[in-house]
C-alpha cells in the first residue's frame, strides 16, 4: 500500500493573507509543515500543491517537492485531486499548510484504518476530538461531526449537534479536526461530483463526501492540533518554538 501526504497551500487566505510565508523561528510556516510532514516517516512521499508562485518556489529552493495547480479550485481536496490523478498511490493524506506542529500520533491512527480496513470499506478517514465548553460548542468556526455506533460520521455542522433539546443524557460534542486520509478512488469521485446543497449551505466540503454515499470513519484523539489562522496564531507560535 502506497501512501502519500499532500499539503495543499494558498497564498491567499481569506482570514490571515499569506500566512504560510510568515517567517515562523527562521523558517516560512508552509516550509516547518512540509518538514515536520517529511520528519514522521509515516509517508512514501510528500508533496505541496499550490496555486502560488512564492510557495512553490519556497519548498524547491530547499530541496522539497511541490505541485503547481493548473486549475482553480474551490477546496483543498479538488487541488489534491488534480495533483494526484496520475500518481500510483492507494492512500493520500490531506495535511494542513498552517499546522507546523503535526503531531505524528493522530496520523498513525488514520493511517491504521485503511491497513486494517481489508474489505476497503472506508472511504476516507479523519479525526475529531470532545469539546466541552459552551462557547467552543456555540462557536460556527468550530465544525461538529456525529457519528454512528461504528465511528461513521453521520453528519457535519457548523451547527449545534445534536440540538440539546434533552440535556443530561450523555451527549458528547466532537469538534472534526480537518486532517484527512482519502483512498484515491474516493478522492477522484470527490473531484468529478457536482457540489450539492448542503455543501453549498454550510461551506463543508466533507459534506459533499456523505451527499453521495462515502463512508467517513472518524478516529477520535486528544491532540487538536496548532493551527496558524490569525496573527494572533503566529505569534502564539512564535513563543512555541
Amino acid at each position: 500500500m502506497k501512501i502519500i501526504a499532500v499539503i495543499p497551500a494558498r497564498y491567499a487566505s481569506t482570514r490571515f493573507p499569506a500566512k504560510l510565508m510568515q517567517d515562523l523561528g527562521g523558517k516560512t510556516v508552509i516550509l516547518r509543515t512540509y518538514e515536520a510532514a517529511v520528519a514522521t516517516q509515516l509517508f512514501d512521499d510528500v508533496f505541496v500543491v499550490t496555486d502560488s508562485d512564492l510557495i512553490y518556489n519556497e519548498i524547491i529552493s530547499h530541496n522539497g517537492k511541490a505541485i503547481m495547480s493548473i486549475k482553480s479550485h474551490e477546496s483543498g481536496s479538488d487541488r489534491i485531486a488534480e495533483a494526484v490523478e496520475n500518481m500510483e498511490v492507494d492512500v493520500v493524506i490531506n495535511v494542513q499548510g498552517d499546522e507546523p506542529f503535526i503531531n505524528k500520533e493522530p496520523l498513525e491512527k488514520v493511517i491504521e484504518v485503511f491497513i486494517n480496513d481489508i474489505d476497503k470499506k472506508v472511504d476516507l478517514a479523519s479525526l475529531m476530538f470532545e469539546i466541552k465548553d459552551k462557547s467552543d460548542i456555540d462557536n460556527p468556526n468550530n465544525v461538529k461531526v456525529v457519528v454512528d455506533q461504528q465511528g461513521f460520521a453521520l453528519y457535519f455542522s457548523r451547527s449545534v449537534i445534536p440540538y440539546p433539546r434533552e440535556e443530561n443524557v450523555g451527549v458528547r460534542y466532537m469538534k472534526h479536526i480537518g486532517i484527512y486520509a482519502f483512498r484515491k478512488e474516493a478522492l477522484l469521485d470527490f473531484y468529478r461530483l457536482p457540489m450539492l446543497s448542503l455543501e453549498a449551505s454550510e461551506k463543508l466540503e466533507q459534506l459533499r463526501y456523505l451527499e453521495y454515499g462515502k463512508r467517513i470513519k472518524m478516529i477520535e484523539t486528544t491532540h487538536a492540533g496548532i493551527g496558524i489562522d490569525t496573527p494572533e496564531d503566529l505569534e502564539k507560535a512564535r513563543k512555541m518554538l
